[in-house]
């Protein structure tokens, strides 16, 4: 019984972080999904991608936060890319998401933005994020 237990842990708990990471990033992207809208629509009535918040018609990074959000920020590291950086939230998990940024960059179809997302080029993250955050 006590190894059953034991066996039944050693699953549980390693699925748990990833649970708890992926409502993190989860919360990262549904912040940025207002960024996401002035951008476009920035993009759209002045032909320009937008190099700050406040020219995307957004408060200041470090006010769009929330519990597993530190800041969302436009321009950085170009002009129209999303930056989200994550808090400290101490929520484990190997690989930790704690203080990394999620990029989201702009990409015009013609007339239509894309979305691509990064993860500071690293891919050993990926697992946490919405299969359409992939690439």
């Amino acid at each position: 019984v006590v190894a059953i237990i034991g066996i039944l842990a050693a699953i549980a708990l390693p699925a748990y972080q990833d649970y708890t990471i992926r409502a993190k990033v989860s919360e990262a992207l549904t912040l940025a999904a207002g960024a996401k809208q002035a951008v476009a629509e920035t993009y759209a009535s002045n032909g320009v991608m937008p190099s700050t918040n406040a020219s995307a018609g957004l408060a200041t990074a470090a006010t769009i936060s929330g519990h597993s959000v530190q800041s969302v920020t436009v321009g950085t590291p170009a002009a129209g890319v999303i930056t989200i950086l994550l808090a400290a939230t101490g929520l484990g998990g190997n690989p930790s998401m704690d203080g990394r940024t999620i990029t989201l960059t702009p990409v015009d179809n013609g007339g239509s933005l894309q979305w691509n997302c990064a993860i500071g080029g690293d891919t050993t993250r990926y697992r946490y994020v919405p299969a359409q955050c992939r690439n």
